[in-house]
């Protein structure tokens, strides 16, 4: 074959492959109702025949453009990727001759826009500064995407720089993208900076979604949208191409409708990133965190709960719906015991996550090209001139310029605040004897679980007066996902809380 010839084989051919799809589908009846099945709900129609790849993605294509552009107008998806439908077929092909790579062979996945793919989208974090020549690498979870055969579906919208431009900028907006709404009430926040995957995933825009957290931003998004949200031990997945805030307590973590989807997810991502200087144990290499999600996982469990729900009165009437989970827990064959969780309210964490970014933004724009900036200050002046058509400032990142970085004492300030954290955690544990702790959304726990670098689940757990979801969230000691995970799937089969959304105004 000749040069020529190859060169055009080349461009056309996603094209020949999409042309292929009659002779590659599954011949059935049009799909419907796809948005809210399970990974191996669709897993299961793919290997008999009776869905494709190809047909799924289409059919969230279709419904992103209904309901997320159009309609009540979600705005959780950023960008669209042009090679979804291509890499759907392509996996089909594998599927028809045999060769299934994981439980996520031909599954849509959304990631957040601060996670590098190597194709056209643009990895920018939510800022026109960023808008270029896109990433040269994927990122190290995403590659571990692409091999379990997880279609890369697109970004989706989030604050802008996770939440760390200013402080006056509502969760979910970015001048890249605007806002994202949440869509059980429109009107409402959706929380967090991975506010658009979690929405995206509330709204059945694909099954599963990519958050990260520095400080509450898969957990609070998807408290507020209904769905799960894992938050891992801090180094438990690569942050390897991710766009950086403090690698201090920066992580990943998946975000979906079951606990066992999130389970699912979390085992595509895990692997051993050496370019990452957090490292899990070896002991958790090759661990299946779907392993312990069995039927009465909660039995026997000793379970601490915030002491204030002991007695009733003044907690339990604020949030009866947590009141209830207790009740479903207990139920269920877990032991409930009152713990008094003390909040260290670390001094200085505003100064550690300046010096973080002044340290790790510049690194991570170094492997970039072709944008418009390769610096914090060049990024101030380019929000300067260019700030988004709603004017806001950027405190936060003119604060990180204007802080000086000496990395002993950045080492020493996290390791306090780290510590202090941590110990709070352990005490309560150690002392009680737990499994695990539960708390509502307004309890310590969401501000001591990041600062410690400990992990957290947080699971629907039914609705309130004014149709936004409510939940319960559940923390232990490091490295404790599989067992969380267990307590967390314990609790939802139970409860059987999550609820759809409405797009109520």
């Amino acid at each position: 074959m000749d040069v020529n010839l190859k060169g055009r084989m080349k461009r056309l051919a996603p094209v020949f492959l999409l042309s292929m799809a009659s002779t590659v589908h599954a011949e059935s009846v049009p799909q419907s109702g796809l948005e809210y099945l399970s990974v191996e709900e669709l897993g299961n129609r793919m290997q008999r025949g009776q869905l494709d790849a190809v047909t799924l993605v289409q059919y969230l294509q279709q419904r992103i453009d209904a309901l997320d552009k159009n309609g009540p107008a979600i705005n959780s998806i950023i960008e669209l990727n042009p090679d979804a439908q291509v890499i759907a077929q392509s996996l089909d092909l594998e599927r028809q001759q045999g060769r299934v790579r994981s439980p996520l062979h031909g599954i849509p996945v959304l990631l957040k826009d601060n996670i590098d793919t190597s194709d056209q989208m643009q990895t920018s974090a939510g800022s026109l500064a960023m808008v270029g020549i896109p990433a040269a690498q994927d990122a190290y979870i995403v590659q571990r995407l692409r091999a379990a055969g997880a279609v890369i579906l697109g970004k989706t919208n989030l604050s802008e720089w996770a939440h760390f431009r200013d402080i006056e900028i509502p969760s979910g907006w970015s001048g890249r993208g605007g806002q994202t709404k949440n869509p059980h009430v429109l009107s409402e926040t959706p929380c967090g900076s991975s506010s658009g995957s979690g929405a995206a995933v509330a709204a059945g825009f694909a099954t599963l979604t990519v958050g990260t957290e520095t400080s509450g931003s898969i957990v609070c998004p998807a408290s507020l949208n209904g769905v799960v949200g894992l938050k891992p031990t801090v180094g438990l997945l690569s942050r390897s191409g991710i766009i950086a805030a403090t690698h201090k307590l920066d992580t990943p973590g998946p975000m979906a409708r079951t606990v066992r989807d999130a389970a699912l997810l979390l085992n595509a991502m895990t692997g051993n990133d050496k370019t990452d200087p957090a490292q899990p144990p070896l002991a958790l290499k090759g661990l299946d965190y779907t392993a312990a999600l069995l039927p009465g996982s909660l039995v026997g469990k000793r379970i601490g709960f915030p002491v204030e729900f002991d007695t009733g009165g003044e907690a339990a009437d604020s949030d009866p719906q947590f009141s209830k989970a207790l009740e479903v827990m207990q139920a269920a064959g877990a032991t409930l015991v009152p713990v008094d969780l003390k909040d260290p309210e670390s001094a200085r964490v505003g100064e550690g996550f300046a010096m973080g970014l002044k340290h790790h933004l510049p690194a991570y724009l170094a492997t970039r090209t072709g944008l418009a900036v390769s610096s914090l200050e060049e990024l101030l002046q380019f929000n300067i001139r260019k700030p988004g058509k709603e004017g806001y400032g950027q405190s936060i990142l003119s604060e990180a310029q204007a802080v000086a970085f000496d990395e002993a004492a950045y080492n020493a300030l996290w390791q306090y605040i780290q510590s202090e954290n941590a110990a709070a955690i352990d005490a309560v544990l150690t002392t009680h004897k737990l499994d695990g702790v539960v708390s509502d959304v307004g309890s310590a726990g969401m501000n001591v679980i990041p600062l410690a670098g400990y992990p957290a689940i947080m699971v629907p757990s039914g609705m309130d007066d004014s149709g936004l979801p409510t939940s319960v969230f559940f923390y232990g000691p490091r490295w404790s996902e599989a067992s969380l995970l267990a307590l967390a799937y314990g609790y939802e089969q139970a409860s059987q809380e999550r609820r759809e959304p409405g797009f109520k105004p």
